[in-house]
């Protein structure tokens, strides 16, 4: 081997060495780092895909460093603790926003206040979101103690808070301002949000849809779409609407114990024959498993948000976003993934 070959061959390398060792990569062998942005409390898929992260956990494939929540009412934040703490890991930061967005209980967050015989069904320590810390203070906290592009955001409420992080200022948490925090730590943003097709309504019509998780905060959705930095997957109206979670899986696969709250707020929230459509399970499942297949990805392009809540996506080499495709091989592989991760019982922890 001559010395120009074999300094090539060092060189090449030490540069794959330095991608694999860099933390500013997300690595393979290492669980995702991820945060968990939602409005629990206005639909069930967000306490389904809470299950869904703890079975990853569970099985070593991701770590949930924080849960926050843009639904303004104080039994949000106690459900989430409440579903933390059935899968053993209580101790997990909740941040709540004050915006008076949604500020009705919904309705399953009131199982965090239900006793039986004077005891906690669920046991919990977080009494009410008045007692939790602002989301911005957790997500700054928690960023400015992570890796360098190694953390994956799941938004599957509002933008409100993701937006008020961007805007925030550097403080005693970190020196960084929010932009920058989330320009270091950040490596992608996934986030349930808009249609990207068409939707067919009762009559069987097609029509442009305005998703519920902007059209709730639409300027945070504007400046979310406008100004976020790091590449964005956005799961659409279209995708949850084809993974309808199978009614019988919270009839039969939740039994392993008498009270179960993701069974509990599923009935509560609708319950069977209901099939709900499993939109937040979504974005988890394609952060913490990117490569299986679950769903596809279209090419790069930037997405915009109208003022009156409409998305659409306009294909750009130069562009930072992609949205999710389904097909039909897909459907049945990834609601059967849905399903058996959301219903996988709690683990020891250790």
């Amino acid at each position: 081997m001559s010395q120009k070959t074999f300094g090539s061959l060092a060189l090449a390398i030490t540069f794959c060495f330095g991608l694999l060792s860099s933390p500013a990569m997300l690595r393979a062998d290492q669980p995702v780092q991820l945060i968990f942005d939602t409005d629990l409390g206005n639909d069930v898929d967000d306490a389904l895909a809470m299950g869904v992260i703890h079975a990853l956990q569970s099985r070593g494939e991701c770590e949930l460093l924080a849960v926050t929540i843009t639904k303004d009412h104080e039994l949000a934040a106690p459900f989430a603790d409440v579903i933390n703490t059935f899968y053993g890991r209580g101790d997990i930061p909740i941040g709540v926003c004050r915006s008076d967005v949604t500020n009705g209980e919904g309705r399953f967050n009131g199982l965090a206040a239900i006793q039986d015989n004077g005891k906690d069904r669920y046991p919990h320590d977080l009494r009410s979101g008045k007692d939790a810390p602002n989301a911005v203070e957790v997500l700054r906290r928690t960023l400015a103690k992570a890796e360098d592009s190694s953390v994956v955001i799941a938004q599957v409420g509002f933008s409100t808070n993701l937006v008020n992080l961007l805007d925030s200022s550097a403080d005693n948490i970190s020196p960084l301002t929010g932009l920058e925090l989330v320009k270091k730590k950040v490596a992608k943003l996934s986030v349930m949000a808009g249609a990207f097709t068409q939707i067919m309504n009762n009559k069987g019509q097609p029509y442009d849809h305005k998703e519920y998780n902007v059209v709730k905060d639409i300027p945070a959705a504007q400046k979310l779409a406008k100004e976020w930095p790091t590449p964005i997957l956005w799961s659409g109206y279209e995708i949850g609407i084809a993974l309808r979670y199978p009614h019988e899986s919270i009839e039969q696969d939740y039994g392993y114990v008498e009270h179960h709250p993701l069974a509990e707020a599923y009935i509560a929230y609708n319950p069977p024959p209901h099939d709900r459509p499993t939109w937040d399970l979504t974005c988890v499942l394609q952060l913490v498993r990117p490569t299986r297949n679950y769903f596809g990805l279209t090419s790069v392009g930037k997405v915009t948000v109208a003022d009156d809540g409409l998305t659409t996506f306009e294909e750009n080499a130069d562009g930072r976003d992609q949205y999710f495709t389904l097909n039909n091989e897909q459907i049945a592989r990834t609601l059967e993934a849905l399903q058996l991760l959301s219903s996988e019982p709690p683990h020891p922890v250790h």
